[in-house]
């Protein structure tokens, strides 16, 4: 909206110059090349000029301050270095005598010389490689000269943690919004502009699975939109096309940011490029509640498990539970002795045994 307003003031202060060198030139002898300029067309010249900028503004959508930074610095610095070997070719004409300026003869009489066209054409000549090499220069090597020039890195000072980048898969999983709501992230949270196409693109997909998928992933930023203390944002990514996983790391790589996802690939891939990761699973189990061997837990055995006599049950948190002894008692919550756990990046995993196992166990072991 701002950006708006600053634009109309633009074309506002572009007419009233426009309008005051009409006012000022009211008639048609008015010296300069425009005289022969109609007033409306001057108008609508200088109008057109301010819409080509705006139109060039906006065309340019992505916009680097570093960028601009190191183009400034190094025309600065080609400038300098034309200025002074400018008067190094002056300084060598001067003593060489190549006949490369020409006298200024008045009434016969010479009154100074100046330069020779050859020799405008060569400091014009100097005077644009120079600007080229330094800007080239500066912008090659922003990174190694960023002691010696204070043009630093312009990064965006970002309140709290460095952002958080949401991949397709994390938005759809869904459990990121509830925990988010417990108020744990003081990241600012992304959500990449070709992320909502992928999951528009789900939601419209003809199967009915994919498509629930799609519009849960929807359902989940409409979400994180309207929790208070989320800060959400919707990054307009200017990168070419590609696949997501790619331009998600890219897109990490130039923030500076860390990416959440489930994705296993993704995570390896990132890893490889140097981009920290956040694995949703990972951050779940570990608080998951620990439980140690010999502990005693009261668990409902809902099916059979894999092996012979086995049940299986799962806690409150969705840790899966493998009971010995549990098959004859699916349905039923019983009381079992935890043997041991085993913790995967899929999820922990509980084994046990009923206290009439553990009886059976202690009588074949006292047979023998």
């Amino acid at each position: 909206m701002v950006l708006h307003v600053i634009r109309g003031v633009f074309l506002f202060a572009l007419l009233a110059i426009a309008v005051s060198y009409v006012i000022a030139a009211p008639d048609a002898e008015t010296e300069g090349v425009f005289a022969a300029v109609p007033r409306e067309a001057i108008v609508l010249g200088v109008l057109g000029i301010g819409a080509l900028t705006i139109g060039l503004d906006i065309l340019i959508s992505k916009k680097s301050l570093l960028a601009i930074s190191g183009l400034f610095i190094g025309l600065l610095a080609g400038l300098v270095f034309a200025y002074v070997f400018a008067m190094v070719i002056d300084l060598v004409v001067e003593v060489s005598g190549f006949g490369l300026r020409e006298a200024i003869v008045v009434d016969r009489e010479i009154v100074g010389f100046q330069d020779a066209p050859a020799l405008v054409a060569i400091k014009l000549l100097v005077g644009v490689l120079s600007c080229y090499f330094a800007i080239s220069f500066v912008l090659q090597t922003k990174d190694d000269i960023r002691f010696i020039i204070p043009y630093v890195e312009f990064e965006k000072k970002i309140k709290g943690g460095r952002p958080i980048i949401l991949d397709t898969s994390v938005i759809i999983d869904g459990r990121i919004a509830d925990i988010a709501q417990t108020r744990i992230f003081d990241n600012p949270l992304i959500v990449p502009r070709f992320v909502l196409v992928e999951l528009q693109q789900v939601a419209d997909s003809q199967d009915r699975l994919k498509r629930n998928r799609g519009r849960r992933g929807l359902d989940i930023v409409n979400k994180l939109q309207g929790q208070k203390d989320v800060d959400l944002t919707i990054h307009d990514d200017g990168s070419s096309r590609g696949p997501v996983d790619q331009r998600l790391v890219a897109l990490a790589e130039e923030m500076h940011a860390k990416i959440m996802t489930t994705d296993y690939n993704l995570n390896k891939v990132a890893q490889i490029r140097g981009v920290e990761v956040v694995n949703i699973n990972d951050l779940t189990n570990s608080l998951k509640s620990v439980v140690l061997p010999g502990e005693a837990l009261a668990v409902k055995i809902v099916k059979a498990g894999e092996e012979p006599g086995q049940g299986v049950g799962y806690l409150e948190d969705g840790t899966m539970v493998v009971i010995e002894g549990g098959r004859s008692r699916i349905g039923q919550t019983v009381n079992i002795t935890i043997t041991s756990s085993l913790q995967t990046s899929a999820g922990r995993m509980i084994f046990g045994k009923t206290e009439d196992a553990g009886r059976d166990s202690s009588r074949r072991n006292h047979n023998a």
